[in-house]
């Protein structure tokens, strides 16, 4: 039965007594780890979200204590009182393993169930089950350290932003909704039947609209929410460090978000970020490692071929080049050895992202083998090998066709052979990177227009405004993403604040002059009335804390995630609701969606 405190007040939590306390009178109050009973002593875990301490009871310690700690089980909640004494034998692995709590009376706060998941450090155990029983999931101490990293790292980005001069403001979670790119969450209204809100998929329009206002420097730690297909480490509702600030341009905000990540990197892990951080183009990018993402912790970049087999008699290669594409190769160092099993997997595995094959060039004991043998003359193989800077013992893998495909495949394929080699395994460097001048516009095939490549309020590159209309493809953006081992840590631009070059924008995304003023007519009215040049960037704080715990799921570093489906399997959201809600709201669910 469950005991009250009665004026019982804790004086130290579990995990901070050290040596330094022995002697003291000590209340700790906490979940049992475990318990062992040998006869005449009854030993007791108790653990907190700092940590465990042990407990020893016995009938010579306390006779009423002893007798009631017999009943406990793991998960109770326990208040125990004692003295702070040296432990007769230490255990080096915990924090307090010098020392033990003498219990000299024990309370019962709340009995438990046996739980349906053993909490434990490195639990391995379902993602459906410790979704389900998430509160569970989280006394764990590895998640609890995980969570208190997340506080720890926001703490510090405030403490920096306002020591650079940021205000933070609050922006609105019920929005107009604008659909261009992710999907909206929409909120019906109930005081206007038939139309929505929408929830932010980030504070965009707003923190321009603060720039207009006057604010100068803007920031939040804020909430967001995209209605996307869901990847491995993508969540319906994420968090965001979004910034902007005035009279800046793109060195100015780059500068500044070096220096707060070197603040975080040396608070939290205490690690001596070197910046400025190397810059390349997006171009160069995608040329060097077929991705806007690069992870250059390893070699294995790219080989443009095209001048070398241009005039080779090797049809896939010739198709290639003639229709405007490219031959690309990178040079997988000592694995010349990889069989026939393993190169059909990497050619299957090329093909996911649309690449037709997989040309391979082996040098194997001072032997050349390839699959395009028959067709490639000595001096264009030698042509390869040299370019490619092969030796013995390497294995050159070639991809032909679309510039994007060729680039999609081979961006990924070095990443395949990099996990097979396990070249990253042990690799615990953080490799930043600042990606620039992506483009402003792509156009889809889709869609069947131009959409833009960040969002629509980005500023073009001064020398390439002129494009907009005729070459739409080739106009660069004022655009940044700052790129940690292969991932978007975060991303921003300057802004367009000029409401006639917007229009010109918009016009080119195929918005008439009407819809985006329906649409976006309160940015473009603000834009009347003196907007500053302004600028700034949005990091993914989920995935920020991701790389500072080390942890490989995102849902590790979030206190009550989602899963793959963006289905809370705790509360069961989503979930119906009466048809009397949906009356109010004007709403009836069509027939097949009730199904």
């Amino acid at each position: 039965m469950a005991e009250r405190l009665e004026g019982l007040k804790r004086t130290h939590m579990c995990g901070v007594l050290r040596e330094k306390n022995i002697g003291e009178k000590a209340v700790v109050m906490g979940w049992v780890q475990r318990k062992r009973n040998l006869g005449g002593l009854v030993f007791v875990d108790l653990r907190d979200r700092t940590g465990i301490v042990q407990a020893v009871f016995g009938e010579k310690i306390d006779k009423a204590a002893f007798e009631k700690v017999n009943s406990v089980r793991s998960e109770y909640v326990l208040a125990i009182s004692g003295e702070v004494v040296k432990r007769s034998s230490p255990n080096k692995d915990m924090d307090t393993g010098m020392i033990e709590i003498l219990g000299k009376s024990i309370k019962i706060l709340s009995e438990s169930e046996t739980p349906p998941i053993y909490i434990k450090e490195g639990l391995d155990a379902a993602e459906g089950i410790r979704l389900k029983y998430r509160y569970l999931d989280l006394r764990r101490p590895d998640l609890q350290r995980n969570l208190i990293v997340r506080h720890r790292t926001a703490k510090v980005i405030r403490d920096f932003m306002d020591e650079n001069g940021f205000l933070e403001i609050e922006t609105p979670m019920l929005t107009k909704s604008t659909p261009e790119g992710a999907r909206d969450y929409l909120v019906p209204s109930r005081v206007f039947p038939g139309k929505f809100y929408a929830l932010p998929q980030s504070p965009q329009l707003f923190k321009q609209l603060l720039m207009v206002s006057g604010f100068d420097k803007y920031f939040q730690i804020v909430r967001c929410f995209r209605d996307e297909d869901l990847r491995a480490n993508r969540q319906p509702e994420f968090t965001q460090v979004d910034m902007e600030m005035s009279f800046v341009d793109v060195d100015d905000v780059i500068e500044l978000n070096e220096r707060l990540l070197k603040r975080v990197f040396k608070k939290i892990l205490d690690i001596d970020l070197q910046i400025p951080f190397k810059r390349i183009t997006y171009k160069e990018a995608m040329e060097r490692f077929g991705t806007d993402k690069p992870d250059a912790r390893f070699k294995m970049e790219l080989v443009n071929l095209n001048d070398i087999v241009g005039n080779s008699e090797f049809k896939v290669f010739k198709d290639a080049i003639k229709s405007g594409g490219d031959v690309r190769a990178i040079n997988a160092e000592g694995c010349a050895s990889f069989g026939r099993k393993e190169l059909d997997r990497l050619t299957d595995f090329v093909k996911t992202f649309g690449a037709k094959g997989l040309v391979w060039i082996s040098l194997k004991n001072g032997e050349i083998k390839s699959t395009a043998s028959k067709f490639l003359s000595t001096d264009i193989m030698n042509g390869i090998i040299e370019r490619t800077q092969a030796k013995d013992g390497d294995l050159i893998l070639i991809v032909a066709g679309k510039p994007k495909v060729v680039f999609a495949s081979l961006g990924q394929l070095r990443l395949e052979v990099a996990k097979k080699l396990e070249l990253l395994k042990d690799n615990k460097e953080f490799k930043f990177m600042w990606v620039t001048e992506f483009p402003l516009l792509e156009y889809s095939e889709e869609e069947q227009r131009y959409v833009a490549v960040h969002h629509p309020f980005t500023a073009p590159m001064d020398e390439d405004i002129d494009y907009i209309e005729s070459d739409p493809g080739k106009v660069r953006a004022k655009a940044y993403d700052i790129v940690l081992n292969g991932e978007e840590l975060g991303g921003g631009s300057i802004r367009i604040h000029d409401t006639k070059l917007q229009e010109r924008v918009f016009k080119a995304l195929g918005f008439t002059n009407e819809s985006a003023w329906e649409r976006f007519g309160f940015l473009l009215e603000a834009f009347k009335f003196g907007p500053p040049p302004h600028g700034g960037l949005a990091y993914g704080f989920d995935r920020m804390i991701m790389f500072l715990v080390n942890a490989d799921n995102i849902r590790d570093v979030i206190a009550f995630p989602k899963n793959k489906d963006a289905v809370c399997i705790m509360t069961n959201a989503p979930s119906n609701v009466d048809e009397e809600q949906l009356k109010e709201l004007g709403i009836e669910i069509a027939k097949d969606h009730k199904k």
